[in-house]
């Protein structure tokens, strides 16, 4: 009889919700569940955060932590575990928690990391160091160019808010009166692609899209 699991993904922005992030991340896990007969039984989305937020702050990691607790699927199959946390101490303390609670943190591109052998925590803690040292490097960069765009320009413009862009705000507004008719923002979500609208990098809506370019105008709107 096959192992049941759950697939967590995780992608820190929403341009990632929009790519290939998810669909990667998704794949691995299908193929090292089919090789070792485990069921995948829900798939768990993170969208847009952070590889540094505690777990207890992630909507999709703690709902899925009170499934395991109530149920009998008792696994999670992550793709690396730095989809678990980027930061060494958040990662250690998952799995810390993982362990106590009884269940089983399997990384499919990173066999047996997760086992309690001195060589495999080593190598887990060298991993997770990795991780943790390539986030702050890419920080870095991103701040140092920020400051070089800022010098030589007098500005520095992040990514535009959705609805800045031509053609978004007949969208923006599309969505804003559908969520005022009491619509769910999966089902304005389902519109939109029944419509053939695309989001900003062409690809389908989901309704944490939706929650999140709403949530910012309405951010916008209350400051103005």
């Amino acid at each position: 009889m096959a192992t049941t699991a759950y697939a967590y993904l995780r992608v820190s922005g929403m341009g990632q919700v929009e790519g290939d992030g998810f669909t990667r991340q998704l794949e691995a896990i299908k193929k090292y569940a089919a090789a070792n007969d485990i069921k995948i039984v829900k798939v768990f989305r993170e969208l847009g955060v952070s590889g540094t937020t505690e777990w207890e702050n992630r909507p999709a990691f703690s709902e899925m932590a009170a499934a395991m607790l109530s149920n009998g699927t008792r696994t999670v199959l992550v793709e690396r575990l730095d989809r678990c946390a980027r930061d060494l101490m958040i990662q250690e303390s998952i799995i810390a928690d993982f362990k106590r609670k009884g269940l089983t943190l399997v990384s499919v591109n990173e066999p047996d990391l997760c086992s309690d052998d001195p060589t495999r925590v080593v190598m887990r803690q060298i991993l997770g160091a990795f991780f943790q040292y390539e986030k702050t490097l890419m920080v870095a960069k991103l701040k140092g160019a920020r400051v070089r765009m800022k010098a030589a320009t007098g500005v520095c413009e992040g990514r535009k808010p959705y609805g800045q862009h031509q053609g978004e705000q007949a969208v923006l507004e599309q969505m804003t009166g559908l969520r005022g008719q009491g619509m769910t923002f999966e089902r304005i979500a389902a519109h939109l692609n029944g419509e053939g609208i695309k989001t900003r990098s062409g690809g389908e809506w989901f309704g944490a899209t939706v929650n999140k370019i709403l949530k910012a105008s309405a951010g916008r709107t209350q400051w103005r």
